[in-house]
């Protein structure tokens, strides 16, 4: 009966779980001298882990070789290690200071990642993201991806998930504004064309960047925010350029329309899709247009309304007549049977 009692209390925990292992020949020697004298046992103390990370497994008993009591607090992390080992026979206030200084370690080693990624990986992704923004499609830029996609792949690994997305979202919307800035200036006959080459450079360079932050998309943008990275850069675009400019761009590109070939129709294709891709709900600003390039945007046929679409194909055979554009030889149709 005294083994068992001997056995139960090699292994005590204090209130946070932390385990402490004592030596067995000492604490059956001590035990047996206290319950001769009937005196009450008094428990060993291991001082509690402060500042524990929120989710973090306590740690479990670990006896050393040399039968001294110890601590020991793990993280639950897939970088798990031992934080620290205190003998618990020693002073309380020793102990806590020697937690103290683990913490403040903990911090500096984080401060210094930090200070590495804005010295090395942050300058290094920068380069290579203004470069892409200002290539356009058919320049070749010698850019190294693999070596892009090592630097994000670090900053994720190193948990700089938040830092780099904002990093990189700041650094496009900045890009962004500039292009703004640029198409403010641009003169009226030449503004739908220099709105879609900034279009589409940008959705080029997105074709670039988006593939080599796919471990920033995975494991931060997906996981955590539930967005997509593309969905967001284009949102920057429709936010920062398209917005600001759709009012003076949707005037310019009715009159355009309204008059064939006065702009080129791959172009006015692009911006009309491009605009319909960034809000859907611009189409409702121009109906007409945005149905002769987006299907069914027009509410479907009605029967009762078949003269009115046959007066309106008339009037733009009219139109299109009347602007140089012949209906082609005629002779050649096969005569009515009423005639």
């Amino acid at each position: 009966m005294e083994a068992m009692e001997d056995d139960s209390l090699d292994m005590k925990d204090d209130h946070n779980h932390n385990y402490c292992a004592s030596s067995g020949s000492k604490v059956r020697t001590y035990l047996s001298s206290q319950l001769s004298d009937g005196a009450a046992v008094p428990q060993p103390a291991c001082p509690p882990v402060p500042g524990g990370e929120p989710g973090s497994r306590r740690g479990k008993l670990r006896s050393g070789s040399t039968g001294g009591s110890k601590c020991m607090d793990s993280d639950s992390s897939s970088e798990s290690s031992e934080v620290s080992e205190t003998d618990c026979s020693a002073p309380p206030a020793a102990a806590e200071g020697k937690f103290t200084l683990d913490s403040t370690s903990k911090f500096l080693l984080n401060a210094m990642a930090v200070e590495d990624y804005r010295k090395n990986h942050w300058p290094n992704l920068e380069k290579a993201i203004d470069r892409l923004l200002i290539q356009n499609p058919t320049d070749h830029i010698s850019v190294s991806y693999a070596q892009i996609y090592s630097y994000v792949y670090k900053c994720v690994c190193q948990q700089h998930s938040e830092l780099l997305y904002n990093d990189l979202t700041l650094k496009i919307t900045n890009h962004l504004q500039q292009v703004s800035t640029h198409l403010q200036a641009s003169p009226p006959e030449n503004f739908i064309e220099n709105f879609n080459v900034a279009l589409t450079q940008y959705t080029a360079s997105l074709q670039c960047i988006v593939p080599v932050f796919m471990y920033l998309n995975k494991f931060y943008i997906e996981s955590k925010l539930n967005r997509d990275l593309r969905e967001d850069l284009m949102k920057l675009f429709a936010d920062h350029v398209a917005e600001i400019h759709v009012n003076t761009l949707m005037p310019l590109l009715i009159k355009a329309h309204s008059m064939p070939f006065q702009v080129q129709p791959s172009t006015m294709a692009s911006v009309v899709k491009g605009l319909y891709s960034l809000r859907p709900d611009w189409a409702q600003l121009a109906p007409d247009l945005f149905s002769g390039f987006i299907p069914q945007i027009n509410p479907p046929a009605v029967e009762s309304l078949l003269p009115d679409y046959a007066a309106h194909d008339q009037k733009l055979q009219m139109e299109l007549s009347l602007n140089g554009f012949p209906r082609g030889d005629q002779s050649r149709k096969r005569a009515s049977d009423d005639s």
